[in-house]
C-alpha cells in the first residue's frame, strides 16, 4: 500500500489533491500537512512515506529551501514539487535540489494522476509541456549548480540560512533552534564556505535569485 503526504497550506486545495490521488490509487494512506514543521512531524511518524507532494511556496519558508529541508532530513522520501509556476529556471532548480518531480497545479487531473502513478513506480516525471519547455529555454548552469549546493547542506544549515534570510540575528536563531549562538556562528561559517559568499548580505541575494521566489 502506497503511503502519501500532501503539503499545502490551502485546505480546499489539499481536499481536491486528495480526493484526485484516492481516485486513482483507491488503496493508498493519504495524509495532509498545512505547514513545513507539521510536514516533518509527519515524516518522523511514518518514515515508510513513499511520496510528498510539496507547495513550493508554503507561507513561512524562503522557496525551495524547504525542498532543500525535507530532503536533508529524509532523504529516503521521494518529494514532487505542485506549484503554479511553470518557469524553466525554477522547475531546473528544483530538480537540482533533489526533487523526483515537477507538477504544475493547473495540470488536467489525468496527468497528475499519470505523473503521480509512474513517480511511485520509481521514475522521475515532467509533464509534457514542461518537457517541452525546458527543451527551449537556455540553461543557467551557474544557478543549477548553487541550488544542487544548497541541496547539499544538511538539515540544521538549511535552518539556520532560513532564519538569516528572514533577517534574525544570530542570537536570535539560537534561541529558536535550541542551540548555542556559537553552534549558529560554525554553521553560517560552513554554509557560508560551501555557497561561495562571504556575509549574510551576500547570502540572502542569492537565496532571493536561486531558491525559487517570485521575480
Amino acid at each position: 500500500m502506497h503511503h502519501l503526504l500532501i503539503v499545502d497550506d490551502h485546505p480546499l486545495y489539499r481536499m481536491a489533491l486528495r480526493q484526485t490521488l484516492a481516485a486513482a490509487l483507491p488503496e493508498a494512506r493519504i495524509d495532509e500537512a498545512g505547514d513545513l514543521a507539521a510536514a516533518h512531524a509527519a515524516l518522523d511518524a511514518a518514515p515508510d512515506t513513499d511520496l510528498v507532494l510539496l507547495d513550493l511556496q508554503l507561507p513561512g519558508t524562503h522557496g525551495l529551501l524547504a525542498l532543500g529541508e525535507l530532503r536533508a532530513a529524509h532523504p529516503g522520501v521521494a518529494v514532487a514539487i505542485l506549484s503554479a509556476r511553470d518557469d524553466a529556471a525554477t522547475v531546473r532548480r528544483a530538480l537540482a535540489m533533489g526533487a523526483c518531480a515537477y507538477i504544475t497545479k493547473h495540470a488536467a487531473t489525468e496527468e497528475l494522476q499519470a505523473g503521480v502513478r509512474a513517480i511511485l513506480g520509481g521514475e522521475s516525471w515532467l509533464p509534457a509541456s514542461l518537457r517541452a519547455s525546458l527543451a527551449r529555454a537556455p540553461r543557467d548552469a551557474d544557478a543549477e549548480g548553487m541550488a544542487a549546493r544548497l541541496a547539499s547542506l544538511s538539515p540544521q544549515q538549511l535552518k539556520v540560512l532560513q532564519r538569516v534570510a528572514e533577517g534574525r540575528l544570530n542570537k536570535q536563531i539560537a534561541d529558536e533552534l535550541g542551540i548555542q549562538e556559537r553552534t549558529v556562528k560554525a554553521h553560517l561559517t560552513v554554509v557560508f564556505e560551501k555557497l561561495g559568499v562571504r556575509n549574510r548580505t551576500q547570502a540572502g541575494v542569492l537565496l532571493g535569485g536561486l531558491a525559487g521566489e517570485p521575480p
